[in-house]
């Protein structure tokens, strides 16, 4: 098992910028991958980004496209936490947050890759 705590949501502005952070707990040491997803009201749980590591694969870190060059993910290994710096928020960036962990899988951009999450934390952008 593992368990996953989000923080860092809010309320911000138009062009405002909110960090999130996401520490892993329990068996970490089988996990290779940490990753973001959000849900909007009325819509899909859709992927936001993922950073992978393994012996073979080296550290690979993979964004949407609706949020390249905006947000930045990184990793803390030794606190088992992933952080994600959200810049130049949008509106259409409003949803719940969802963190997640994964175990060697081929495809972490996918809902299904995933084993764990947390509780989502809530991201409000307002115009």
């Amino acid at each position: 098992q593992v368990q996953l705590v989000e923080s860092g949501g809010g309320l911000v502005q138009a062009g405002g910028s909110l960090r999130l952070s996401c520490s892993a707990s329990g068996r970490t040491s089988s996990t290779y991958a940490m990753g973001w997803f959000r849900q909007a009201p009325g819509k899909e749980r859709e992927f936001v980004a993922t950073t992978s590591w393994s012996g073979r694969s080296g550290v690979s870190t993979y964004y949407a496209d609706s949020v390249k060059d905006r947000f930045t993910l990184s990793r803390d290994s030794a606190k088992n936490t992933v952080y994600l710096r959200m810049n130049s928020l949008r509106p259409e960036d409003t949803a719940v947050y969802y963190c997640a962990v994964a175990g060697l899988r081929t495809d972490y951009r996918r809902y299904d890759a995933y084993d764990y999450w947390g509780q989502g934390t809530q991201v409000t952008v307002s115009s």
